[in-house]
């Protein structure tokens, strides 16, 4: 923990790579990788405020929401008719996991593949409640996406604040939006003590950054897959342009 010391080396490294993983470009693509119209990170909330039922709720609402047919509709209705998506869970400090690597959706049999694999992941290790360390992360997996795409994403779905984080949530969150990246929130309001929009408030002020940002509400974790659902069609659908 911090009180003896153990945790400074990492906090050191992970304030000094930061910058350098934010501002990371994407490498080279080879031919036969298309590009895609969006790349999105599902940043999910695995800390330990997540009992384990609440935690399977969390799970099948992703997956429902990325193989809904209203989904699949607004992901064919974008020029390339594809997008990339890849998984994270948060919750400890610097110890965001990659727990779904990417995966190109464009047709119901790639979303089904996504889906499974958002449901079958293992769960991650976490405990509590490093947003900012979860957005560095997921700039590193953008920064290292196999496709193309103009348009990068990061969606943080959770029940609380940033509290323990390494590298404090504005801070990343602002040297992603420098780098082109949308930052959009979705905060689950009944199954957290910041009820009340109070949750929703602060993503808005510490979390979500860029063109057209927005926080979504779930009213409880059974509402996750309503919440997500929407979060993912308005993200989708309303493109900031062709990808190059």
């Amino acid at each position: 923990m911090d009180q003896d010391g153990r945790r400074a080396p990492l906090r050191r490294r992970m304030v000094l790579a930061a910058p350098a993983l934010l501002a990371a470009r994407p490498g080279v693509v080879q031919a036969q990788d298309p590009a895609v119209d969006l790349l999105l990170v599902l940043a999910v909330d695995a800390s330990g405020s997540i009992d384990p039922d609440e935690f399977a709720l969390q799970r099948d609402g992703l997956a429902e929401a990325i193989a809904h047919p209203a989904v699949l509709s607004a992901i064919r209705s974008r020029p390339r008719g594809a997008i990339g998506v890849a998984m994270v869970e948060w919750g400890s400090p610097g110890g965001a996991a990659t727990v779904v690597e990417w995966m190109r959706v464009g047709d119901a049999a790639s979303a089904e593949a996504a889906a499974g694999a958002m449901r079958d992941a293992p769960r991650s290790r976490q405990s509590y409640n490093a947003i900012g360390d979860a957005l560095v992360h997921a700039g590193a997996l953008l920064a290292a996406a196999p496709w193309r795409a103009a348009e990068r994403t990061i969606d943080v779905s959770g029940d609380g604040p940033d509290i323990r984080s390494i590298v404090a949530a504005p801070t990343a969150r602002d040297a992603l939006v420098a780098q082109g990246v949308v930052v959009n929130g979705l905060a689950i309001e009944a199954a957290s003590s910041w009820r009340d929009g109070r949750l929703s408030a602060l993503y808005e002020r510490d979390v979500i950054g860029g063109p057209g940002a927005f926080v979504v509400r779930a009213e409880d974790r059974r509402d996750f897959a309503r919440a997500m659902r929407a979060k993912l069609i308005r993200e989708i659908a309303a493109g900031r342009g062709a990808t190059g």
